[in-house]
């Protein structure tokens, strides 16, 4: 293969997985994690987000929020983000009701969709989750799908998750855990997750 064609087959994967990053801004400190942590009083649960592209059908993007000591998004090479929610390592802190609603509903819009999937876990393997997520540290663009099934592939029970660079992949792959709950969120905002994310972060500075 020559090196054009290695340059043309790289920027086609790009295209199929998604992912494609963007978010530059400096990692928060440790304190400023710390103190944006939110335990919330659900159970431990692993909860599963993957972008779909209306038009396509193609898996755009995958997260993971973990619901340990702790509640955070695992968001590899993510771009929603909130100035007053906290980022270090591709791991969005402070995920308290509303920020994990608004997370959710910045991603679907006229052109994309979201499925939800979530599962009850026990504590201990809320908590593997939650220090597989912070050690993974960020993730190159396109690379959503893959460290997001290899953090479920270490985990009991998930070991049988596909390891795969494709969304549709991995969600289809968390379909199959028993007791794993599906919805899927579809609405009709602008394309551009920019005026989302401002008219959220007026709101809560309303308040």
């Amino acid at each position: 293969m020559t090196i054009l064609s290695r340059v043309i087959a790289g920027l086609a994967m790009l295209v199929l997985v998604g992912c494609a990053g963007g978010n530059t801004r400096p990692d928060a400190s440790i304190e400023e994690v710390s103190r944006a942590a939110y335990v919330h009083n659900g159970p431990p649960a692993l909860t599963l987000f993957t972008m779909i592209n209306n038009r396509t059908g193609a898996g755009a993007h995958t997260s993971l929020m973990v619901n340990a000591s702790q509640r955070v998004i695992f968001d590899p090479a993510g771009t929603v983000r909130m100035s007053f929610v906290p980022e270090r390592g591709d791991v969005l802190y402070g995920i308290n009701p509303a920020v994990a609603d608004f997370y959710a509903s910045a991603h679907a819009r006229e052109t994309f969709h979201v499925v939800i999937q979530r599962i009850e876990v026990s504590p201990a393997v809320a908590e593997q989750a939650l220090r597989l997520a912070i050690a993974r540290g960020s993730v190159a663009s396109a690379q959503c799908a893959i460290s997001t099934s290899g953090i479920l592939r270490q985990l009991p029970g998930f070991e049988g998750i596909t390891s795969t660079w494709f969304p549709n992949r991995l969600m289809e792959s968390f379909e199959t855990i028993p007791g794993v709950q599906t919805r899927k969120l579809f609405e009709d905002d602008a394309d551009d997750k920019s005026i989302a994310v401002a008219q959220f972060e007026r709101a809560v500075q309303g308040q």
